[in-house]
């Protein structure tokens, strides 16, 4: 737990998911810069309607819970992390307003603070969203730590806004202050990417700016698709941490009456897999967690795992993710796991499952992985 003093009050925040890693805080100098520009520029705030986006731990929702601030959240772990240190701070939840980075709020903003992501096509459409949904008069502060800093934040920037100022460094980082709304800027922030599912199937798969691998379908999802067999007896499917869907597709075209789930962290990942997999017996899940999914329930858990997450490397999500799924699937069920030959993923499966190599070329292995007894 850290604490962080702000206009005499102390608060405390903790990371959600927990780290074991003590250099991790639920804050960066950026939030910090926010908060600070934020009242620098503008003391007498006034009753303003504040928006808030990629507040990862909840740090700029609770100082700023005076404006009863509206809160973009993307990923399910944000909101919950959120959630988790306004309670721990004793805030009133009536007074946070959540939001999905699709909607549209119901009053427009009056200023907006933003921490800039990894993605650029997030934070594209972030600023797409925020120029729809902003007041003439309005300001959007950005926030990034300098080492991070790319021209294309710039170019994004200008393509909404007439003037773009960058700050002086602090503490490493700087902040963005976008003013003067450009004229409506339409454009599509939907990627359309052909993929060739071998059986002289070919498709378009389509996910929404911000989904991880924008430009193609990722080699290692590509890899295990190209190495999946569904079993007859597997009728019970998840796609774990889905994306846009793909495997599931994979799945479904392998196996049409299958039963098939899908989950994942990210909001926009779910509302892509909904463009490109549909059915009766498809279901989606925008969560972090399985808890939507019964226990011992399932025949085959397939998945390509995060193991970024922003501009940290981090398995330990990873490694939950997998006990979890142990928990869903049958005694008889399989998983089936793809990873970069570097990341030392076998360690960790052969303390749940009995794992086996199902391919592997220079760059990609794939784990096929059972319960005593059972196989694979």
């Amino acid at each position: 737990m850290d604490t962080y003093n702000f206009e005499d009050n102390s608060f405390s925040f903790k990371r959600y998911p927990e780290t074991t890693n003590r250099s991790l805080r639920a804050w960066s100098a950026a939030d910090e810069y926010l908060i600070k520009k934020l009242f620098e520029d503008d003391p007498d705030t006034g009753n303003v309607h504040i928006g808030i986006y990629n507040d990862r731990f909840g740090f700029l929702s609770c100082l700023l819970k005076k404006f009863e601030p509206t809160v973009v959240t993307e990923r399910k772990s944000q909101q919950r992390s959120v959630i988790q240190n306004l309670e721990a701070n004793r805030i009133d939840l009536k007074l946070i307003k959540f939001m999905d980075p699709l909607e549209c709020p119901v009053q427009n903003f009056d200023r907006v603070l933003l921490n800039i992501p990894k993605s650029m096509d997030l934070f594209e459409l972030y600023l797409h969203q925020i120029h729809s949904n902003l007041t003439d008069n309005g300001t959007v502060l950005c926030g990034f730590m300098t080492k991070y800093f790319t021209p294309q934040m710039l170019n994004i920037a200008e393509t909404y806004f007439e003037n773009v100022e960058q700050s002086l460094a602090l503490k490493k980082s700087r902040v963005l202050v976008l003013k003067g709304k450009k004229e409506s800027v339409n454009r599509s922030l939907v990627h359309r990417l052909n993929y060739d599912f071998g059986r002289k199937t070919q498709s378009v798969v389509q996910q929404n700016y911000g989904v991880f691998s924008a430009d193609h379908i990722d080699y290692a999802t590509q890899f295990l698709i190209d190495n999946l067999q569904v079993k007859e007896s597997e009728n019970k499917v998840l796609d774990l941490a889905c994306g846009n869907g793909v495997i599931a597709m994979a799945v479904q075209l392998q196996k049409p009456e299958a039963e098939i789930y899908l989950t994942d962290d990210s909001f926009l990942a779910i509302e892509s897999a909904k463009l490109n997999i549909d059915g009766p017996g498809v279901h989606y899940f925008w969560n972090d967690r399985l808890d939507d999914i019964p226990k011992d329930s399932l025949d085959l858990v397939v998945t390509n795992p995060p193991f970024h997450f922003g501009f940290e490397t981090n398995i330990e999500v990873t490694i939950r993710l997998f006990n979890e799924a142990a928990d869903k699937l049958k005694k008889t069920g399989r998983f089936v796991c793809v990873a970069n030959q570097h990341l030392n993923y076998k360690t960790h499966l052969e303390k749940i499952f009995k794992v086996s190599v199902l391919a592997q070329n220079d760059k990609f292995i794939v784990y096929e992985c059972g319960f005593e007894g059972s196989g694979p």
